[in-house]
């Protein structure tokens, strides 16, 4: 996509890489630093995240969460849910402090999907697609209906429980972001929360800015 931009590797300032996948890390690591000539920065919850965090072992919170609270945080300054919808499915939570809290994880709308089409076997695979009602007057429209409205209820369902725990504990309604490959796809039955498309690119340059280096070594 870059290279259909006309863009120019000789305009690469420097790469950073968020791997959730450990056993590919050192081969995209070792490729960005042979395409760029720079060194990658990877990211990591002992670098400077913009965020603290606040759970029983932070090393094995995903980055991609630590990246997306980090953004959200920078964005708004405030206490906030982020949601990602992909592959699973993920509500943090970021105190007004900008520590973060941790969160809930639970399956994507796809793994849902799946599982349903392959365990029920007079069941056939449909366009994740909003039906026009939640009744459906057919097997493809109730598929339909039960997995996106049934997804988004799950979501708003938990929006609610975690905001009223985070008043519990005497933090101020906080606002909710969400991101995700899948988010658009129930935006429509969610109320009251903020929809950034690009969220994780956001926070891995945040993370870019904050972590760079000049080659004596110096953060700036």
């Amino acid at each position: 996509m870059l290279f259909a931009c006309d863009f120019s590797l000789q305009e690469v300032q420097g790469a950073v890489l968020s791997s959730v996948v450990p056993e590919l890390t050192e081969v995209f690591t070792l490729l960005l630093d042979n395409l760029t000539g720079k060194p990658t920065i990877q990211v990591s919850h002992e670098r400077n995240l913009g965020i603290e965090i606040n759970t029983e072992t932070p090393a094995k919170v995903g980055q991609d969460r630590l990246i997306n609270a980090a953004a959200a945080y920078q964005e708004y300054k405030t206490s906030l849910i982020i949601i990602d919808c992909g592959t699973a499915t993920t509500l943090d939570v970021v105190s007004a402090e900008g520590i973060f809290q941790g969160g809930v994880i639970c399956p994507g709308l796809l793994i849902s999907a799946d599982v349903l089409f392959s365990k029920a076997a007079q069941l056939f695979q449909v366009n994740l697609e909003m039906p026009e009602n939640v009744i459906g007057k057919n097997t493809t429209d109730s598929i339909k209906s039960g997995l996106i409205y049934g997804y988004g209820g799950m979501i708003d369902s938990l929006i609610k429980r975690i905001t009223n725990e985070i008043e519990q504990q005497g933090q101020s309604t906080p606002t909710v972001v969400i991101t995700g490959g899948l988010a658009a796809k129930i935006l429509p039955i969610l109320s009251n929360v903020i929809y950034h498309d690009d969220l994780t690119l956001r926070g891995l340059y945040l993370f870019y800015l904050l972590n760079k280096t000049d080659t004596s070594g110096k953060q700036f």
